[in-house]
């Protein structure tokens, strides 16, 4: 058997676990003469090299043979085979005189004589070294081509060999026949950002990181060059991050090099291509001569530089590649491109980028231009080339009245906000500072900082700011003005002040006219309708929550929808919220509104944790985590942390539970996030009460009514109240009980929702004297059969029969606990199962664990990542399964391998066999 080399992780090397166990193996196969080959393709910078030195480290005990190809001894026959081979060239006399003589002659004088000789004589040398053999040859494909034929020769014979034999080659280059092929794609999001902070000592804001490696694309030396290049302004936030690779670095010259090589004439086209994403061929063809422009893309495509895309386009096979070839051009080469795609597009359906190519081309006076663009910006669509935020920028940059500047800069800012673009948006936001600004200006500028502090400040700042931009608004753009004040009133929201909204949605009130357009009706109606729910006048909130709903079809407009979805929910119409909320989210897909999704998908998760879907409650709240960081919306991913704590409670994990309700905790506490720290103390209860500790839940729940030194979130308190009455109530404080159950009572009332009126006969079940509390559980049940929620159902069934079990009437326990525990196994509820089998054992029933043994000792979500594990599955598999990052993944793997005490996957395959 052949020893097993020691797993080596190479911190440069994120998220390669995958392809460092092929090379592993290759490398252990040759201890044991079981020798193999591999060629690993990749564009540049994708890290061919750092993996040829990861087989390095693993080779202990190898004579080690490297070699690089070189572009200008490509002509040199043999000049590959001398620079790999000469280390060993003293075991010549081992080999037959004549293979000798062949291989002596190839390396001194570049003989290749033909025919197997020489090929068969590099074979038969390293296979008498006499010790395994490692022989990493870099850049094969500018390789002489004797010295490549002979050792893939060579590495199609391998098999009884202690020789591995590995080549880095570029990706468009073609792979030998009979040779195995490792090709490395670019790196997943998580791998990216764990290589920007090992590339950051000091670390880097979430929203920068995104940025970079939006702009890397995966490419592990593309985002080492650009962390490089980072600026003390952009790090700190004052200026824009970087949009392309930095000029002169070696992944720009690596491009630079590959289109030099090509034709005059098409280095023409693909500018074209280069400026303008959205070209087709039809208007390529028409920019360029019809007659040979596809001919003159050949070289391109055959070089690897283009590829056919969707939409009969040509695209650039690495984008990264399309600021380079845009940049080495000469700003004339540039200017006439651009005029030249201005002349070839339709100026009725292609009015923005047309406007744009005249703009960047200067094809007119500059004032001109500018006032094109700008309308053209102002009523293009929400896709495609230019972003209009990008077009109402340049445009800027082509005013000279301060006042016009001004408001195309706020305008940009603006654009580039709602497409999660925050940090160019305070970035042109800045540059107002130094220019003549109207008070319409500075009130729609106040509102983009209220804004962007709402989603990533401090709810108090953001209120603040957003009440001074209704100021300046109310006399010269109403419709914003009210929408500032909205979103005041939701800044008081986030922070748990109901008295600070109550106190918006009173001046909100003052403001009402009759002749208001439906979507300012809207937002007033909504305004009104939380603040009675606040109050506790739910009756009251009907009407004008009503009113939300029948104005939502008359305005298009993700925000809308959204105040529908949580008109519809306080309501009690749960399927109309989804619905609702549904909508939002592809209503603001569509209109590219990056940084409106985290924040719809918030309440689309409130609506799912009524109806018990906490398999789609875990998968948005990954998405939506994944967005806010990447907009730089941490209050928004505050709240995603924090229900992805509440799903871990309900999976029973307990360090997964606690690690994202501690930052979602601590986010609430830096912010003034008294929703998200209210929701993570929620969890931490739920946690609690799942596995039995009663006392802490109480406690935990009574700290979320005082969540961050407010009188507490009232919406998050009325959600948790079930668990408080239960956690109360085992714990004998029945009139803390009571006084969070009449807070309910007032709700459920209002609505028509059978979910929620069980919840509340539950309590209530639950709070009754010993000959009531059946008849009461016997409600809450029917009410539940009517509903939407099978797991709030089984809760209410798991303690209807530990009732029935203490009331002595084991027979009528059974029939509730076994329908509880069906529906707890099933949605992977491990500590409520291990609830509802205790409850079933001390009825009399004998309960078997249907899980491997293995299951007993790790908690229900290690041992999902376990199985999945043992199938053959890498950490990236497993973590884009269960939604995690790889790092967690990882994480997790430590710990399962301890508590099964062993040490390798091989090993966790045969337990779980």
């Amino acid at each position: 058997m052949p020893s097993v080399s020691p797993v080596i992780r190479s911190p440069a090397l994120r998220g390669r676990d995958a392809e460092q166990d092929i090379l592993r193996r290759l490398v252990d196969g040759a201890r044991g003469r079981s020798g193999g080959a591999m060629v690993l393709l990749g564009a540049p910078g994708m890290g061919k090299s750092a993996m040829l030195d990861f087989a390095v480290d693993q080779a202990e005990g190898f004579v080690v043979l490297r070699t690089r190809g070189v572009e200008a001894e490509a002509a040199l026959p043999c000049a590959g085979l001398h620079g790999l081979l000469r280390p060993v060239m003293d075991r010549l006399p081992a080999l037959p005189a004549a293979q000798a003589e062949v291989l002596a002659g190839a390396l001194e004088l570049g003989a290749t004589g033909g025919g197997l000789a020489l090929p068969a004589s590099v074979l038969n040398l390293l296979a008498a070294v006499g010790r395994p053999v490692l022989a990493c040859v870099d850049d094969v494909h500018h390789l002489d081509a004797p010295s490549r034929e002979a050792l893939f020769f060579a590495a199609r014979r391998l098999a009884g060999e202690r020789i591995v034999l590995l080549f880095g080659a570029r990706d468009d280059s073609p792979a030998p026949e009979g040779v195995p092929e490792l090709r490395l794609e670019g790196l997943g999001e998580d791998a990216c950002r764990r290589l920007a902070d090992d590339l950051a000592p000091e670390g880097l804001g979430a929203e920068l990181r995104a940025s970079l490696i939006e702009v890397a694309r995966g490419n592990p030396l593309a985002l080492g060059e650009l962390v490089g290049s980072l600026s003390a302004a952009q790090v700190s936030g004052a200026a824009a991050p970087p949009d392309t690779l930095p000029p002169g670095g070696r992944l720009w010259r690596a491009y630079a090099d590959r289109l030099a090589r090509l034709p005059a004439e098409t280095g023409d086209l693909l500018l074209l291509l280069a400026a303008d994403p959205d070209l087709d061929t039809a208007a390529l063809v028409r920019a360029a001569e019809p007659a040979c422009a596809l001919t003159l893309l050949e070289p391109a495509e055959r070089a690897g530089v283009i590829v056919s895309a969707p939409g009969d386009r040509h695209d650039f096979r690495d984008p990264a590649m399309r600021a380079v070839v845009y940049a080495e051009a000469s700003s004339a080469r540039r200017r006439a491109a651009h005029r030249l795609l201005a002349s070839v597009l339709d100026h009725d359906h292609q009015r923005l980028r047309r406007a744009w190519h005249r703009a960047v081309s200067l094809d007119g006076p500059g004032e001109r231009l500018a006032d094109e663009l700008a309308a053209a910006a102002a009523a293009g669509s929400h896709g495609g080339y230019p972003a209009p935020w990008l077009a109402f920028e340049r445009a800027a940059g082509l005013t000279a009245r301060g006042d016009v500047k001004a408001a195309r800069l706020a305008a940009a800012a603006n654009r580039a906000w709602h497409a999660g673009l925050a940090r160019h948006a305070r970035s042109l936001l800045g540059r107002l500072c130094s220019l003549t600004v109207s008070e319409e200006v500075r009130g729609q500028a106040e509102l983009i900082r209220g804004s962007l502090e709402l989603r990533s400040g401090k709810t108090g700042s953001a209120r603040d700011e957003l009440l001074s931009a209704a100021g300046w608004l109310l006399d010269r753009d109403r419709g914003r003005a009210v929408r500032a004040l909205l979103r005041a009133s939701e800044a008081s929201y986030l922070a748990g002040d109901n008295s600070r909204f109550l106190a918006i949605a009173r001046q909100a009130a003052t403001l009402r006219r009759p002749d208001d357009p439906a979507a300012t009706q809207l937002m007033f109606e909504y305004l009104a309708g939380i603040a009675a729910t606040f109050r506790g006048r739910h009756r009251e909130a009907a009407d004008p929550l009503r009113r939300v709903l029948e104005l939502a079809p008359s305005v298009r407009n993700p925000s809308v929808l959204v105040w529908a979805g949580v008109a519809s929910l306080l309501l009690g119409d749960d399927v109309r919220a989804l619905g609702l909320s549904t909508r939002a989210v592809e209503a603001a897909r569509v209109r590219g509104a990056v940084s409106a999704v985290p924040q719809v998908l918030e309440f689309m998760i409130q609506t799912e944790i009524w109806m018990g879907r906490y398999a789609s409650v875990a998968a948005n709240a990954v998405e939506g985590l994944r967005l806010a960081r990447e907009s730089g919306q941490l209050n928004s991913a505050g709240q995603h942390l924090a229900w992805l704590a509440l799903t871990s409670a309900v999976e029973g994990d307990e360090e997964t539970c606690r690690i994202r309700a501690g930052s979602a905790i601590e986010l609430a506490g830096a912010h003034g996030l008294g929703v998200a720290g209210a929701l993570g103390n929620w969890a931490l209860a739920h946690l609690d009460l799942a596995a039995g500790r009663h006392a802490g839940a109480a406690k935990r729940l009574r700290a979320t009514a005082r969540a961050d030194g407010t009188n507490g979130h009232l919406v998050v308190r009325v959600m948790a109240t079930p668990h408080l009455v239960e956690a109360a109530v085992r714990t004998g404080e029945h009139e803390q009980a009571r006084a969070a159950l009449r807070v309910l009572d007032r709700w459920v009332g209002s609505t028509r929702s059978p979910d929620r009126l069980a919840l509340a006969a539950r309590c209530h079940a639950l709070l009754a004297a010993p000959g009531e509390a059946e008849e009461r559980f016997r409600d809450a049940l029917d009410l539940h059969h009517q509903g939407l929620c099978e797991f709030e159902t089984a809760r209410t069934q798991l303690l209807f029969g530990s009732v029935l079990r203490r009331n002595r009437r084991p027979g009528a326990a059974r029939e509730h606990l076994h329908s509880a525990l069906e529906t707890f196994e099933r949605s992977g509820a491990r500590l409520w199962t291990e609830q509802a089998r205790a409850e079933l054992r001390g009825a009399g029933e004998a309960v078997r664990s249907r899980g491997h043994k293995a299951a007993e000792k790790l908690t229900a979500q290690q041992f999902q990542i376990a199985r999945i594990v043992a199938d053959g599955a890498t950490n990236r598999e497993v973590a884009a399964r269960l939604y995690l990052s790889p790092r967690t993944v990882e994480h997790h793997l430590r710990n399962i391998f301890a508590k099964l005490d062993i040490r390798s996957r091989v090993e966790l395959v045969r337990l779980l066999s």
